[in-house]
């Protein structure tokens, strides 16, 4: 999804709040490594569960998801290596979650589709009362990054639910559901675009990127006989944790460089309050999930 972004004298005010910020601004890579997270999860996970114990290997899950968070909420600033880390193990855990409720437990897909479609709503409720804003560009304190961090997992277990509807219960097959969900993702673009609000065009689009990264990593992955490409849940969780490792390191340096450019002097030598004036820019980058 593309971004705009206009220009604003007050680069030293943006950056004095983008160095606070606790997760990414929303950028056309972010919407990439984000597909390719729910992919690499969905693959990772199927390959968990056809490989070694199933003890060992959900403790393991479980040992990793609290060591990133861990870092995650210690840090003071967005991180790029450590905020992706977590959003590829809420993947992992999430569709450990979903297989569990569905093939263990026996929940229809419809149930928990709906279930957690309430949960996502119920959390932003509590978020907006709590806090007064769901703009995420606006994340500089532990609260409002709590509630980020349980919406993501919300809307990561709400997606693989839509996905697994889609692909199992509705017998689409998973090519025909990763084409469905990648003209459904356009929907909250071309909303936006024409006006409607960004908190909920911004979610609508995270919902839907699970099902979408998903589908099209268990096509690549499964046999033939499952309507897939047999390439293997190994290699191509593989590939596709390659691709993200790359596209990471590019943030990564592009935040390095952005950070670099803007003079240490520039900031440093307002008064608070013109500091917190400079914290408001008039304009900042116009995207889904940011209200002006």
């Amino acid at each position: 999804m593309p971004t705009l972004r206009k220009s604003t004298p007050d680069t030293a005010g943006h950056a004095a709040i983008a160095g606070r910020l606790r997760v990414p601004e929303i950028t056309a890579l972010f919407w990439a490594i984000k597909i390719l997270t729910t992919g690499m999860g969905e693959t990772l996970s199927d390959f968990l569960g056809t490989h070694g114990n199933d003890i060992l290997n959900a403790a393991a899950i479980l040992l990793v998801f609290g060591a990133v968070f861990a870092v995650q909420f210690r840090v003071r600033r967005y991180i790029p290596a450590v905020y992706w880390a977590c959003v590829a193990m809420v993947s992992v855990l999430g569709t450990v979650v979903a297989d569990v409720a569905h093939a263990v437990v026996g929940i229809p897909y419809i149930a928990t589709s709906v279930f957690f479609a309430v949960a996502v709503a119920v959390i932003l409720a509590l978020w907006h009362r709590n806090t007064g804003s769901l703009d995420v560009h606006t994340i500089t304190a532990r609260a409002p990054e709590l509630y980020y961090w349980a919406t993501v997992m919300a809307t990561f277990a709400l997606g693989t639910a839509l996905g697994d509807l889609t692909a199992s219960s509705l017998h689409l097959g998973y090519l025909a559901s990763t084409m469905v969900f990648a003209v459904v993702i356009v929907i909250p673009l071309i909303a936006w675009r024409r006006g409607a609000n960004p908190v909920l065009t911004f979610w609508a689009a995270y919902v839907v990127t699970r099902p979408l990264g998903a589908s099209a990593a268990d096509w690549l992955a499964d046999p033939t006989s499952k309507s897939g490409l047999g390439w293997g849940t190994g290699p191509v969780t593989v590939a596709w944790l390659a691709a993200i490792v790359v596209l990471v390191a590019i943030v990564a340096v592009g935040q390095r460089r952005s950070t670099n450019t803007v003079p240490a002097e520039a900031g440093s030598a307002r008064e608070p309050a013109d500091l917190d004036r400079a914290t408001k820019p008039d304009v900042m980058t116009r995207v889904p999930g940011h209200r002006s």
